[in-house]
């Protein structure tokens, strides 16, 4: 049947209260717009729905029982409306971040700490995976954004934004301090042990590709999946670290890692956001958004 849902929502008022004129002051229509849709509900279900008395109406057999499914129907609707206003008012909902253990560490921790105190209710769900990963996932629709480090592939429909500056370093311990302070050549690292991150990350394409410029490729002796690691593999006098600045600042500052200088200097990079434009943002997302913006 195809009966318009209107009808359905005159008669749950009627029902509930038990009469027609209180469901007309309810709804602010006219008693008779609100009789003349309880006729057409009744004939396009073919039975008497109410029964009028002297107090308004009550249900007949057939209007009781599909009053008991209307109730259950209207009630989920009006339950889901008053989600969504609680999704507005950011009472209630969810965000969805892509992110690396470097973007999460040194740049979205920050502003989740700020969003989580302004906005406690909000669930925050955190991807972890390198640049090509994230991206992947946002197109699949499985995050609302990530935060990614350059390089970045061009990909159709993804909206990239630099949000803050990052530098590429070598860094090394205690026994490789011969190499303090000495302006060094990049083949030269051809003749070191190196440690480097995997080779399905932004770090490390960025890294190669400059280096191949320069005619030099590296054979590194560890291959890690993190940059926490590739640090304390240096401070144990592993090898020479390629490591974004920020997860050796600390060391260097303190004296236990030295920081290999060289005649060309690495250009700088950055974190950025990334989103698809296929992909409205829900309300707490823009929020969070915005606090990113300010």
């Amino acid at each position: 049947m195809d009966i318009n849902l209107d009808y359905y929502k005159i008669f749950y008022y009627v029902g509930i209260l038990k009469s027609i004129s209180k469901a007309a002051e309810q709804l602010a229509i006219s008693q008779p717009a609100v009789s003349q849709s309880i006729k057409q509900l009744e004939k396009a279900i073919g039975a008497p729905l109410f029964i009028r008395t002297s107090k308004g109406v009550r249900f007949t057999s057939e209007g009781e029982v599909l009053f008991s499914y209307i109730k259950r129907g209207y009630e989920y609707i009006t339950l889901g409306e008053n989600k969504v206003k609680e999704m507005l008012n950011l009472q209630y909902g969810e965000i969805r971040i892509g992110a690396s253990d470097m973007t999460l560490q040194f740049y979205l921790l920050p502003i989740l700490e700020q969003f989580h105190e302004q906005y406690p209710k909000i669930k925050v769900t955190v991807t972890n995976g390198p640049t090509p990963e994230t991206l992947n996932i946002l197109q699949e629709g499985r995050i609302d954004f990530g935060v990614v480090s350059s390089p970045i592939v061009h990909r159709s429909g993804i909206q990239i934004r630099a949000v803050k500056e990052i530098e590429d370093s070598f860094v090394a311990g205690s026994k490789f301090r011969y190499l303090k302070d000495k302006k060094l050549e990049y083949s030269q690292l051809e003749t070191l042990p190196i440690i480097c991150l995997e080779g399905n990350t932004s770090t490390r394409t960025y890294v190669d590709a400059y280096l191949l410029n320069r005619n030099v490729v590296l054979n590194p002796e560890f291959e890690l999946a993190t940059s926490e690691i590739i640090v304390q593999f240096a401070l144990r006098n592993l090898g020479i670290a390629s490591v974004v600045r920020d997860f050796a600042r600390k060391y260097i500052e303190n004296g236990e890692l030295i920081e290999l200088k060289f005649n060309e200097v690495i250009p700088k990079r950055n974190f950025c956001i990334a989103m698809d434009e296929n992909n409205p943002l829900s309300s707490a997302a823009q929020k969070f958004m915005d606090m990113i913006s300010n």
